[in-house]
């Protein structure tokens, strides 16, 4: 597999932006197309689902939501991964990396277990929310077959993020790929019961999904096991100072993991809303969510180049490096969300016929596309901006900047548009816009503010 020069090798002198976009470009290219490959699994089950009923992309939709919050934690606290590698691999101490990565293994099985538990409580957990019976029964089943993938999901992530910091992305991006090809002949057998398989719809993407989970986990991992340098990252033999290791992992993965949940339960409440507005209106909310979320995968490339750069600026004690790896990271990033806003502009219905054959919800999730248009550029810009600050293991300040931003403004601003004053989803959508906006400020504020020191590694 293809691995990139890490920072680490990089000469101490100033690189130029030529050399920092490049850089740049170069391990956020097979990370979007990894973590888009993510959101992909994820649209094609949307997609599938879609076709085969309305009521059961309402299923899906709400049985994803609040699992999705689950995930984004468990992924926040294993982030450390990523980041005690890169600074690990920019200090030159690259036999601490293999400890790190297995450390990250332990506590992503140990999360996944205890969201399977919380995850065969869906139904009930619907039913005290407030959803009808019809959803809260068929929401909860797609819940808790999602949930039996969950321990493989993070072990997979822990994996892959080791390999992001030793810059290594490609072997992730190639597992993804094949895993979207296993996950389509998945679905057909299960959602639609070809080739003799059941017949489950909704439930069935969420079978196939689970699968496809286990398998991504165990070729990675096998792959890593097998890399001809296992030695030189210290993959086999014991982790030094284990303790302290795995506290400096809880250090930096616990405030993310706070970030993920603010931002992931925020927006699993404004799929809520959306149910209380009706099985349509979640239905087209659901696709233009979708959309977001598949796009905002290109800012997570550029937000992981972020991370693992400024890292190894960080473990070289390189400030003028660390701003220009964050600040280029940034840029980028929100040129990319700009054109895929004016492909959203342009081509809304299209991208809503992709999801559904369904007039009224195809009615609903046209315009609530269009209004998606205005918040990839601000949620692209806070994207890259934490991952920048992830890299500099800053993680307290920007906890609170997404708690006022999501729970303090997001969640009564989308509950007063459009339940209240009946905005219905476009509404939604628009309070997401000026919620993203404040966070993107706020984001800014803090690593302009964060770089004028550059600080010790974690």
């Amino acid at each position: 597999m293809t691995s990139f020069p890490s920072d680490s090798a990089a000469p101490h002198p100033q690189m130029s932006m030529r050399d920092h976009i490049a850089r740049t470009l170069r391990l956020a290219f097979p990370v979007m197309l990894a973590r888009a490959g993510i959101l992909i699994m994820i649209a094609v089950d949307t997609a599938m689902v879609g076709h085969y009923a309305a009521d059961d992309l309402a299923h899906y939709g709400l049985g994803l939501a609040p699992q999705v919050v689950m995930i984004m934690t468990g992924v926040g606290l294993l982030l450390g991964t990523m980041v005690l590698t890169a600074q690990a691999d920019g200090a030159g101490n690259a036999q601490a990396c293999g400890g790190i990565w297995r450390l990250g293994l332990v506590k992503g099985a140990i999360y996944g277990v205890i969201i399977i538990f919380v995850c065969q409580a869906g139904g009930r957990f619907y039913a005290v929310l407030g959803q009808s019976a019809d959803l809260a029964v068929g929401g909860g089943e797609v819940m808790a077959m999602l949930g039996w993938g969950i321990p493989a999901l993070f072990m997979h992530a822990a994996t892959n993020f080791f390999l992001e910091g030793i810059h290594r992305p490609v072997p992730g991006m190639v597992v993804m790929l094949g895993a979207n090809l296993i996950n389509l002949l998945l679905n057909w057998i299960f959602i639609f019961g070809h080739f003799g398989g059941p017949e489950l719809g909704a439930e069935g993407a969420a079978l196939a999904t689970t699968i496809v989970r286990w398998l991504m986990f165990l070729v990675l991992a096998i792959y890593v096991l097998c890399m001809k340098d296992h030695a030189r990252f210290g993959l086999r033999g014991p982790i030094a100072e284990k303790a302290i290791l795995a506290i400096r992992l809880l250090r930096i993965g616990a405030p993310l993991a706070v970030i993920h949940g603010i931002e992931a339960s925020a927006f699993a409440t404004l799929t809520v809303l959306a149910g209380f507005l009706g099985t349509i209106p979640l239905g087209g909310f659901q696709v233009a969510m979708n959309l977001v979320a598949i796009v905002f995968m290109c800012a997570l490339g550029f937000s992981t180049a972020a991370s693992v750069r400024v890292g190894n600026a960080v473990g070289r004690r390189d400030p003028s490096g660390a701003q220009r790896a964050g600040w280029t990271a940034t840029g980028l990033g929100v040129l990319v969300m700009a054109v895929f806003g004016a492909v959203f502009l342009l081509f809304a219905n299209e991208l809503a016929a992709i999801y559904t054959d369904d007039p009224l919800v195809r009615r609903v999730a046209a315009p609530t596309i269009v209004v998606a248009s205005l918040v990839l550029i601000v949620d692209g810009a806070q994207g890259v901006l934490i991952g920048a600050l992830r890299g500099a293991a800053d993680t307290m300040v920007p906890a609170f900047a997404y708690l006022l931003s999501l729970w303090g403004l997001l969640v009564p601003l989308a509950y007063h548009m459009a339940v209240d004053q009946g905005g219905g989803a476009p509404a939604l959508m628009v309070a997401l816009s000026i919620a993203l906006t404040v966070l993107a400020a706020l984001l800014i504020a803090r690593f302009t503010q964060i770089m004028k020191h550059l600080p010790a590694p974690a």
